[in-house]
């Protein structure tokens, strides 16, 4: 299977445990989920920030108060994908802690996910659109050797 070339730009901003991060978002990883994630050529820029970054992004792109684990800004979607990716490195390992899953798996999950929505996936205009993204997302993960995250 050949899949689709990628430009990345892989940044850590100040946070905590910055190392324990770095190890479970290896270049070579994010690049390899992201690969296999694309239906096209991409530009992608990932940053890894803290929560206070994470809040200001989310407060004003969003309109919500508070950080999340990840954020898409998909600028395009042909002939090649352009997006910058945005994860929040306290809420992606809490989550990763509640939800009994190592941080690199989590992270996974997340740039699988993010990626799908630089492409248009989006799982909040209805419910037949979630399980659908849902699905590709699971198949995705599965060649990358990760199991079915919703279980």
């Amino acid at each position: 299977m050949t899949l689709p070339a990628l430009k990345l730009s892989l940044t850590f901003g100040p946070i905590a445990q910055a190392a324990r991060h770095r190890a479970a978002l290896p270049r070579h990883g994010v690049a390899r989920c992201l690969r296999h994630a694309l239906a096209y050529p991409g530009e992608l820029a990932v940053r890894v920030v803290d929560a206070h970054e994470g809040e200001q992004l989310n407060a004003q792109f969003r309109g919500k108060a508070y950080a999340t684990n990840v954020l898409t800004f998909g600028y395009q979607h042909t002939p090649e994908v352009v997006a910058d990716i945005v994860l929040c490195a306290p809420v992606v390992a809490a989550e990763a802690k509640t939800q009994g899953k190592t941080l690199k798996r989590h992270y996974s999950h997340l740039l699988v996910h993010a990626c799908l929505h630089a492409q248009g996936w989006d799982h909040e205009t209805s419910a037949a659109d979630a399980h659908a993204m849902e699905q590709r997302e699971i198949a995705i993960l599965a060649r990358l050797g990760i199991p079915n995250p919703y279980r």
